[in-house]
């Protein structure tokens, strides 16, 4: 497990922990929660490093212990970038219906617009609750790993039947390694959490539909 991962499990849990002692303390006297030395709060059991024993902890120190997740320009660029080349995506699938001859194109076609438009959302909403877009410097949608040129496109909204199969897929399995691409940055460059979990959500989906198209 990376750094990284174990980071966000440390926070799931010293959350849980801490949302179990705050609830004990609002409980009643039917139930009294532990309580830390020297303090009137209830004690939270937070877990020892490999060969340490837990400790007892106030719920305010296991606060501090969380680990800061704040988005930096990293995850920013991701977000704001990945929701440009996701709909270029659904520009390139929402031909398949007319123009496609297989049906097992037309088939990832609509799984890819199944699983894209709602990641698009999802983006969008973490922006929003993050305070918006933020300028983005040094960056160009255009040269976005695995982003079809508008010469492309044009070809594509063209063909029929075969050749549309053949030029989708080159372009939609270019497109998804791109993506790929980007998310494996930001991995390694972002800092939150929920945008490591979007990350590693499209990693695993897009490859597998890489190695999907690769066969057809």
């Amino acid at each position: 497990m990376s750094n990284r991962r174990t980071r966000a499990a440390v926070a799931v849990a010293l959350s849980a922990v801490i949302a179990g002692a705050l609830t004990g303390c609002e409980s009643g006297s039917d139930r009294e929660a532990p309580r830390g030395q020297g303090s009137g709060s209830p004690a939270v059991v937070a877990p020892g490093r490999p060969g340490e024993e837990a400790r007892r902890i106030s719920p305010e120190e296991a606060a501090r212990l969380l680990p800061d997740d704040k988005p930096n320009s990293a995850d920013f660029t991701y977000a704001q970038m990945m929701i440009v080349h996701h709909r270029q995506a659904l520009t390139m699938t929402a031909l398949a219906p007319q123009r496609a001859d297989s049906p097992q194109v037309k088939k990832v076609a609509e799984r890819i617009a199944a699983a894209q438009r709602p990641e698009i959302g999802a983006m969008e909403g973490w922006l929003k609750n993050n305070g918006g877009p933020r300028p983005q410097k040094g960056h160009d949608h255009h040269s976005m790993p695995g982003m079809a040129t508008e010469a492309q496109l044009a070809q594509l909204k063209t063909a029929r039947g075969k050749a549309f199969d053949e030029l989708f897929l080159r372009l939609m399995i270019t497109h998804h390694e791109g993506a790929v691409s980007m998310a494996a940055e930001v991995l390694g460059e972002g800092n939150n959490v929920l945008v490591e979990e979007m990350a590693s959500d499209v990693i695993a989906q897009q490859t597998a539909e890489i190695n999907r198209m690769r066969s057809m």
